[in-house]
Parts: structure tokens; sequence; C-alpha cells
């Protein structure tokens, strides 16, 4: 079978200022490879320097989200043995979506397991349908919990909760998922998308950029700070902020009651 064309392993779709991106290798669940990584990260950095662009969403194109890494090729690294493994080297780290300036939106359509599940804990928030199925699989494989998902997990979870869904690697659904945390929010399939990129579009139109940039910076410092130590940082940010025009814009649009023209993320 002919590899799908690497522009077109994950598809591209302006919405007005949202940009969907549709993992597309539905015949495998969209499993992950490294030519897709590479697609999906360039659209990221695309999308990160396109003034246009102010929030992203992500889904799967079929059944699936992404349900992890691509089998096949796992297959083969087992049975060349590990002295022998030599993954190509990266332009960009692994974790690279969770370094985007803008709002990442993921909208779990189907599976996604290990690789994909991680991915989906990259984004900023997490919709997802009532039949989805979650799970990290690696235990089950004779892995670890990798790409930083030990990191992440408890941070959304808590420590035993994650435990269980790393040690067990059992498969959750969307209303075990919303319930543990895992997700934010239960859509239908038939508006799961559609859903998701109405929020993004929400974002676009009414809160700043910069506004959004700076805060998931602050949030991903402050999960390894202390509290004094955050709060002196939103002071710095506070003071810059005030002289930043989309603060006078923001007053401006409250009291004129119309949506804010901020501007477009630097």
């Amino acid at each position: 079978m002919t590899e799908t064309p690497p522009s077109d392993l994950v598809l591209a779709e302006r919405r007005g200022a949202v940009l969907l991106l549709t993992l597309n290798r539905p015949d495998r669940l969209n499993a992950w490879t490294y030519a897709l990584e590479d697609r999906y990260f360039d659209l990221l950095d695309e999308a990160d320097g396109d003034p246009r662009v102010r929030a992203v969403v992500v889904t799967g194109a079929g059944r699936g989200f992404c349900a992890g890494a691509d089998f096949e090729d796992l297959q083969k690294v087992g049975t060349r043995g590990p002295d022998s493994v030599e993954p190509p080297e990266r332009e960009r780290p692994r974790e690279r979506p969770l370094f985007l300036r803008k709002p990442l939106i993921a909208a779990i359509n189907g599976a996604a397991v290990g690789l994909g599940l991680v991915e989906a804990l990259y984004c900023d928030l997490r919709f997802c349908t009532p039949e989805a199925k979650l799970g990290t699989a690696f235990a089950r494989r004779g892995l670890i919990a990798e790409y930083g998902i030990a990191w992440i997990l408890p941070r959304l979870v808590g420590q035993s909760r994650a435990l269980d869904l790393l040690l067990s690697a059992r498969l959750v659904r969307g209303e075990e998922a919303l319930s543990l945390g895992l997700v934010d929010r239960l859509v239908e399939p038939e508006s799961l998308v559609e859903t998701a990129v109405a929020y993004a579009d929400e974002l676009a139109r009414l809160s700043s950029p910069t506004s959004m940039s700076l805060i998931k910076d602050q949030v991903m410092r402050a999960m390894d700070s202390d509290f004094p130590t955050a709060v002196a940082h939103a002071e710095t940010l506070m003071a810059e902020a005030f002289r930043h025009p989309d603060s006078a814009e923001g007053v401006a649009s409250y009291l004129e009651k119309r949506d804010p023209r901020f501007r477009s993320l630097e």
C-alpha cells in the first residue's frame, strides 16, 4: 500500500481565525509516525507565526483521534533489539505542542491511546465524545510512562488516579474521562468538531491574543514554582499589560458594549 503523501498526513482548514487540523491516517486510526509528526509540527509552527490564526483545533479523521505510535514501527524496533534503535533526529521536541503560543484544543473523536493520549494532553483543553476510548497503553506494551505523561497526568487527575491509568493501562470512555478530569467537555459525535471550533472562535473574537499567550506561559511556569514566585511574576507582567494597547481596547470595548478589536500576536 502506498504511503499517504506527507502533505496529506495532517489536513489544514482555516475557519475564520481558527485553524482546524485533522490527523489523516484513518486506515490506521491516525497512528503516529515521524512523517505525521513533522507535518503536524510544521503546521503548528506556521500557526504560531500567522497573525490571522488566533486558535487551533486538532482532531482525527475517521473513527480515531490517534491510536498511538504506529504499531508496525514498534514491531520493527522490537525485532531489531534496543541497541539498533536509531530514531530520526528531531528538529523540534516531541512536546512542541505545549509551547504553542495560541490556544490548542483537542476534539477527541475516537481512540486516543498511548502517544495519542499524550498528544491530546499536550493540548490546552480537550473536548470528547461519550464513546471515545482513552488509555495510556504503555504498561501493556512493556514500556514506561513516556513523553512527559508522568508529569502531566498527575497534575490533571491527581496522583492515585494517574497511577491507576498508567499501571492498569485500562481504557476509559468519555463519561469516566470527564469525571476524572482527563477531558473538559463531552459532546455528541455529530457536533464535536463544530463545538470545539465554536469555542476556539469565541476565544479568537473576545480574548486578547497577547493575553492568552502570556497566560499560557504563566500557567506553565507556575506548575513548578511556589505561590510568591507566581505572584511576583504576575505583578511584573501586569505592569507591562497596562502599557499594552490591548488593555485600553479591552476597557473601551466593554464600556462601548462591542466586541474588542485586539491586536494580533506579535
